[in-house]
């Protein structure tokens, strides 16, 4: 089994996610008491969403190239950045490494060509959202990405991100918010819906629509598993 290395933290909400659905696909595939062989490395999200803010990406990549790199030393055979909008310093990263980084978007991809869709609607942060870092990298293995509409509810769909989930306050008044955007993005003829930030399957679950909605933080943990077992 080889063992996986997780850059965390972004935010602690979701990375503890990562770490159950990774043990338990292990544990599901090899039966008994196995378990992921993992390494975290955990970094302060407050000093990179300061960074984001402030449009330092060179600093936030270095922060998690200095995460990767003690990953590697360590005996990691592969990296995972346990957040979709970070995966815009990969390239940063890389410089770092010699180990491959299993990217988030890459493994969404394959389970949205799996249903053989070619329309998505992406939901996540406003740099997920508006900037080209994630939407080209679907958009060079065939699938066109749509996003919402207004100004206005792009900074609802951020605000909810970091003022609430990231610091684990699930409302009902954001969920029901969300679930009309969703209605909202299919009826403007998105087949599937992308939840482009891996908190917001810990507000609403894709089993509670009848389209494909594929959770980032469940495919990427799925994969990294798979890879694992390799």
């Amino acid at each position: 089994m080889k063992t996986i290395g997780l850059i965390g933290g972004m935010s602690w909400e979701s990375s503890a996610e990562y770490y159950r659905i990774i043990n338990e696909e292990i544990k599901t595939a090899l039966g008994g008491l196995h378990s992921a062989k993992c390494i975290l490395s955990s970094v302060d999200f407050e000093e990179i969403v300061q960074c984001q803010a402030s449009g330092n990406w060179e600093k936030a990549g270095q922060i998690l190239a200095e995460a990767a790199l003690g990953l590697e030393k360590a005996g990691a055979h592969f990296i995972m950045i346990c957040t979709n909008t970070m995966h815009k310093v990969v390239p940063i990263i890389e410089q770092s490494i010699t180990i491959p980084i299993l990217h988030i978007a890459d493994a969404t991809a394959a389970e949205i060509k799996k249903k053989h869709i070619q329309k998505v609607a992406l939901l996540g942060t406003k740099y997920t959202m508006e900037q080209d870092f994630y939407k080209n990298r679907l958009f060079e293995q065939g699938i066109e990405v749509i996003i919402p509409a207004e100004e206005e509810q792009l900074i609802e769909v951020n605000r909810v991100i970091f003022e609430e989930l990231c610091l684990g306050d699930f409302q009902a008044s954001s969920k029901q918010y969300y679930k009309e955007l969703i209605a909202q993005l299919i009826e403007a003829g998105a087949q599937g819906i992308i939840f482009g930030c891996t908190e917001i399957g810990l507000l609403i679950k894709p089993e509670e629509f009848d389209f494909p909605v594929f959770d980032t933080t469940i495919v990427h943990a799925k994969k990294a598993a798979e890879m694992a077992l390799l």
